[in-house]
């Protein structure tokens, strides 16, 4: 959903260039738009596909000679872009809601990023039919492959605590996690009433829109 962090023109790119997707992305410039200080072109970047683009792997931290890290001034335009909600205006910011409903609530459901039962080839095909075949077996393959899945106990894809979940939960509630979510809902539940797409919960019509675009 979030495109690879990719520095072209920049001194730091140690890419080949048939890694490049998106010749138009420059750090640079989102920099250079805040450093002017007008909020016109600042309101601009919110709303664009461009401050989306960033894979926030911090690179350019460890690479520029200069020190500078744009990374960190686009984390802050994308958490300023849900707050207001104009990240709805934007095709690669409307997809945060399906980050949300599928990353972000795995983690507070299982405790987990990516859960072997949600990634199903419906939604993922590029799996294929060796990814179809496992998880139609995986009771039995996880077991001989020495998993401790959906076990109590500890181990590789083992259940997660009610305790740690609920410890998840509050450090969410502390660090703003929650709140962005409820926003990022709340903003799209608007957008989705506007283009008048169901919106409800889950995989609804709004998310599966968002997912194959």
């Amino acid at each position: 959903m979030v495109a690879p962090v990719i520095l072209y023109g920049s001194p730091v790119l140690r890419k080949s260039s048939a890694d490049i997707t998106e010749k138009d992305y420059d750090p640079r410039m989102v920099v250079n738009t805040v450093q002017l200080r007008d909020e016109a072109e600042v309101e601009k970047l919110l709303k664009s596909d461009t401050i989306w683009r960033c894979g926030e792997c911090l690179s350019c931290k460890t690479r520029c000679p200069r020190g500078n890290v744009p990374g960190y001034i686009i984390q802050a335009l994308r958490a300023l872009s849900i707050e207001t909600g104009l990240f709805i205006e934007s095709e690669q910011g409307r997809k945060q809601l399906a980050i949300k409903r599928t990353v972000g609530d795995h983690i507070l459901k299982y405790g987990y990023c990516v859960y072997i039962d949600e990634v199903d080839n419906d939604m993922y095909p590029e799996q294929g039919p060796v990814w179809e075949w496992l998880r139609e077996n995986r009771d039995s393959m996880l077991e001989r492959l020495g998993t401790n899945y959906k076990k109590d106990q500890s181990g590789t894809l083992r259940n997660t605590s009610k305790e740690s979940l609920n410890d998840l939960k509050r450090i969410f509630d502390e660090t703003g996690g929650t709140q962005r979510f409820e926003k990022i809902e709340k903003y799209s539940s608007e957008k989705a009433k506007e283009l008048g797409i169901g919106f409800k919960e889950g995989k609804d019509d709004y998310f599966n829109l968002l997912y194959n675009e």
